[in-house]
């Protein structure tokens, strides 16, 4: 059984929620994001999403985009990603890491190549925005052999002619995009996620985590409540944003500030009733 797999049948065992939390790699600077990483499964966060930075981030609203830029001016690189994941995972070996980001790094690294080193960084998924199932045979077929989770997306839009396409070979768990358009730009519409979740199960028996448009503690305990876990990750790349100094410089206290928000959401998620 994998990490993710794992993870969520502990989560059933103990009849709650999930709480996958997202920050970028290298925001904003190696050392700080590792301590961010770091301290992420102690203030409650049951995943972990690595954004790979990437100069086109087409799906990420300007919080996310700015945290990217952050981190690509510092030098973090997909190889450098994969050190901070490696890092992460030699301090916890029990918390499902995913990679969150965008096919153009990937295929330049080479699919094969990134989905072994994937593994051996003890990476348990990843999640490519732009890649849909129809081209993704490339790195699908590599990632099922190194054993690295391909997790994919459903939207609003996706129809019950497409559901059975996406969900087709996915694995570790279904993402559901709550809102259309990029992150952090409107909140996720409650009664419109339970209905959509329930929808999505007729389809898999993957967990089914939703993420875009939750940005507050009461917002993921309303998605909590239907889903299997709940994502934030523009809220907390804001909330680091806001203890950066002028120049762009950690603040001393933003490794405080943006643990006690996840310290925060994982309450509400823990809280929420099915």
């Amino acid at each position: 059984m994998s990490r993710i797999e794992s993870r969520f049948a502990a989560l059933r065992e103990e009849g709650r929620v999930g709480l996958v939390t997202y920050l970028t790699a290298g925001d904003p600077d190696s050392d700080t994001s590792l301590r961010l990483f770091a301290g992420l499964a102690a203030a409650g966060a049951d995943l972990i999403e690595i954004g790979m930075p990437f100069s086109d981030p087409m799906a990420d609203g300007p919080v996310i985009q700015e945290a990217g830029q952050r981190a690509l001016k510092q030098g973090m690189n997909l190889r450098g990603t994969l050190a901070l994941a490696s890092e992460l995972r030699r301090a916890d070996e029990a918390t499902p890491i995913v990679l969150m980001g965008y096919y153009n790094p990937i295929y330049r690294y080479g699919p094969g190549t990134f989905s072994h080193d994937a593994v051996a960084a003890g990476i348990d998924g990843v999640i490519v925005v732009d890649l849909p199932p129809e081209e993704d045979g490339e790195l699908a077929t590599p990632a099922r052999d190194a054993g690295l989770d391909l997790i994919r997306l459903a939207t609003p839009t996706s129809d019950d002619h497409r559901l059975p396409l996406i969900v087709e070979r996915a694995s570790g768990f279904l993402y559901y995009v709550a809102i259309a358009g990029i992150t952090g730009t409107r909140s996720a519409d409650s009664a419109d996620v339970v209905t959509a979740v329930a929808r999505l199960r007729r389809f898999t028996r993957l967990p089914i985590a939703v993420g875009f448009g939750i940005r507050t503690p009461e917002q993921a305990a309303q998605v909590a409540c239907a889903a299997d876990a709940a994502v934030v990750g523009t809220a907390l790349v804001q909330r680091l944003a806001l203890n950066l100094d002028p120049d762009g410089r950690a603040k001393p206290g933003l490794v405080d500030a943006v643990l006690a928000d996840v310290r925060a959401l994982a309450t509400g998620v823990r809280e929420a009733r099915r």
